[in-house]
């Protein structure tokens, strides 16, 4: 049995290539792992399939182009239990892979390399990645989804090939680096990190990479999996706060200090409470469409909302809110005849108003979004072969 697989994304490195297989190769037979070496080509022009085969590493053609593309078709390809990847333009040693080896065989799922560690040569990384780009990104990534792991998108990694195979990862592009880690992190796989060296590239031509292009990619995917930060949690917090404001502000002006809130914060705190119960249900129908199309991992609280939250219930809520609405609007009205439907006090005017406007949104936010959940929790039709051989869908 193939004990690892060290894998090489390439598209036109002929000039590199050579020399990381051949390191790689030297790894394998210096350390007595029984191994391959692969190279995912992405069409290259320039004779690296011919190099790679010519070097005994196997070549996997990968059509559809795009440095992720090329790796799952790599990871998938692989015949190894663990899988070490790197890119093929010189910049990291294949020649120094024990520490990888080591923590995978300890039970490690994720071995990430840190160049930030391992350290960085000088014209090895642009001043803008270095400085900006990579600490910023991997902040947020730490932040959002609670990972040791401190260079986000260090190229040289070994994982367990079961493991990562079942995280269905899908980016095409350079924020595969990200989505592995956080689909990583949010599976609970055991990640560990090892100090990496990173030389400056032995090729002559520009790098794939495209910085702000690149950059946006990777920080709206890790937005993009991160429902509770991005939605739940901001939703709390208007929610608290405007509640907090609007309450006390819909009978009389408050003073705080020597500062006194009026209808314009009225307002705003009707704002807030209106958005933040957006975001909570947003993040709630998020995160069912992220869990039924296995994008992100289920939770035992999920689940009790799930089985809990109907249409049924969101209508009712609903109702109750537009309800309200409707005898606060109706008792309004009653106000103004007794006054003779003549001029009210502007603050009055607004109060109301706020009022029936907040349980009105809510309202209508509750039954369209509870119409919205009851959708998409509905489950896949199945296709089945009619007599004619058709497939029929029931």
């Amino acid at each position: 049995m193939i004990e690892l697989t060290i894998l090489m994304p390439c598209l036109n490195e002929a000039e590199t290539l050579e020399t990381c297989v051949r390191k790689a190769r030297g790894y394998l037979e210096a350390s007595g792992i029984k191994g391959e070496v692969m190279v995912a080509d992405n069409g290259s022009t320039d004779g690296s399939q011919a190099i790679a085969e010519g070097l005994g590493a196997v070549v996997v053609p990968v059509a559809q182009r795009g440095y992720g593309a090329a790796l799952i078709a790599g990871i998938s390809a692989a015949r190894g239990r663990f899988v070490i990847m790197g890119d093929s333009d010189d910049s990291y040693d294949f020649a120094r892979l024990d520490g990888f080896v080591e923590r995978l065989r300890a039970g490690a799922d994720l071995v990430m390399g840190n160049r930030f560690k391992g350290g960085i040569a000088k014209g090895a990384m642009p001043p803008l990645h270095r400085y900006l780009g990579n600490p910023v990104l991997s902040t947020v990534g730490r932040v959002l989804y609670r990972t040791p792991v401190g260079d986000f998108h260090c190229g040289l990694r070994g994982f367990s090939r079961a493991a990562i195979l079942k995280l269905g990862l899908t980016s095409p592009g350079m924020e595969f680096a990200s989505e592995m880690v956080m689909k990583a992190s949010l599976a609970g796989l055991n990640i560990a990190e090892v100090p990496t060296t990173l030389s400056p590239d032995g090729r002559s031509r520009p790098p794939h990479l495209r910085s702000w292009r690149d950059g946006w990619r990777h920080l709206k995917l890790l937005l993009t999996f991160a429902p509770f930060s991005i939605f739940l949690y901001p939703g709390l917090a208007l929610l608290a706060l405007g509640g907090a404001l609007f309450l006390p502000l819909l009978f009389a002006p408050v003073t705080l200090g020597g500062v006194t809130l009026d209808t314009g914060t009225l307002i705003f705190a009707a704002t807030f409470i209106m958005t933040g119960f957006q975001l909570v249900w947003f993040h709630a129908l998020a995160r069912l469409f992220a869990v039924r199309m296995n994008l992100l991992p289920t939770s035992p609280r999920f689940e009790r909302l799930r089985s809990r939250l109907s249409v049924d219930t969101a209508c009712q809520v609903g109702a109750v809110f537009l309800l309200m609405a409707f005898l606060a609007t109706v008792a309004s009205v009653g106000f103004w005849a007794s006054r003779g439907f003549g001029p009210l006090e502007a603050g009055t005017i607004t109060r109301t108003a706020s009022l029936v406007a907040v349980l009105a949104a809510l309202g209508m936010q509750s039954v369209t979004n509870g119409f919205l959940w009851g959708l998409l929790s509905q489950k896949a039709p199945v296709e089945v072969p009619t007599p004619e051989g058709e497939p029929a869908r029931v």
